[in-house]
């Protein structure tokens, strides 16, 4: 772990390559897993209040979930709220469109319908954030499904943290980016 600024990054995500390749996955990171997606404290405002622009893009089915659910749940392991699923592995936020799953709340942004893009845990995967303490630690997520992403990013050579930018950006700011860049140039001038 490298602590930058106030934050312990994993050396992994500056080593690791990665770009979705959702040709390969269908983007089955949005129905896989056994718990939704992680939301900040402020998360949970936005989602009730988009709540109404997204419902058009989801099933029938998700609409029931939310119906008697509601869009987050805590979870009880980790003190967390999450996304909640419809049944036990998809979010209640995605949607299927040509044979691909995608997030029903960024298809509505994508349509201008609402400015919350789609929850940051989202936006930065396969980076995961970790609370602790007093900071926090960015770490990569390793997982199965996602073989097509680091495969594409390698013949890309796309670091993990250069494939979250927008995210990265979005969560701490441009200087923090472009200080993150600068320690990178610097790794990558150590190793070689």
């Amino acid at each position: 772990m490298i602590l930058f600024k106030d934050k312990l990054l994993s050396e992994a995500i500056f080593k690791e390559h990665f770009v979705c390749d959702l040709s390969a996955c269908n983007g089955k990171c949005c129905v896989e897993g056994d718990t939704g997606a992680p939301l900040e404290p402020f998360e949970l405002a936005e989602l009730e209040n988009v709540l109404d622009a997204v419902r058009p893009y989801l099933s029938e089915a998700h609409q029931e979930v939310l119906d008697v659910n509601g869009p987050f749940t805590l979870d009880e392991d980790d003190g967390v709220f999450k996304t909640t699923l419809h049944g036990s592995k998809h979010c209640v936020f995605a949607i299927e469109k040509s044979g691909v799953t995608l997030c029903g709340i960024e298809e509505a942004h994508n349509d201008k319908k609402v400015t919350f893009r789609k929850p940051i845990s989202c936006h930065l995967y396969p980076i995961r954030i970790t609370k602790l303490n007093d900071t926090e630690a960015l770490n990569y997520e390793e997982w199965e499904i996602c073989k097509a992403a680091c495969a594409l990013g390698e013949k890309l050579k796309t670091p993990v943290y250069a494939f979250v930018k927008d995210a990265l950006v979005r969560k701490y700011g441009e200087e923090f980016f472009d200080e993150l860049e600068q320690l990178a140039e610097y790794l990558n001038n150590e190793k070689s």
